[in-house]
C-alpha cells in the first residue's frame, strides 16, 4: 500500500513539475517576443511606410 501511494505521489509530482517547466518556458518565449520581436517588426514597418511616402513625395516633386 505505502509503496501504491509513493508511486502516486511520483507521477503527480512529475505532472505538476512537467506542466510548471512547459509554463515557464512558454512564459519566458511569450516575453522575448513582446519584448524583442514584436518592436523590432514596428519599426521596420515604420522604416518601410516612411520609404513608400519618400518615394511617393520625390516622385511628386518631380512632375512638374
Amino acid at each position: 500500500m505505502a509503496k501504491k501511494q509513493k508511486h502516486l505521489r511520483f507521477v503527480k509530482g512529475f505532472l505538476f513539475g512537467s506542466i510548471t517547466t512547459a509554463t515557464a518556458v512558454y512564459g519566458a518565449l511569450h516575453a522575448f517576443k513582446k519584448t524583442v520581436i514584436e518592436p523590432e517588426d514596428a519599426e521596420n514597418d515604420r522604416i518601410e511606410e516612411n520609404r513608400r511616402r519618400a518615394n511617393r513625395k520625390s516622385l511628386q516633386a518631380h512632375q512638374g
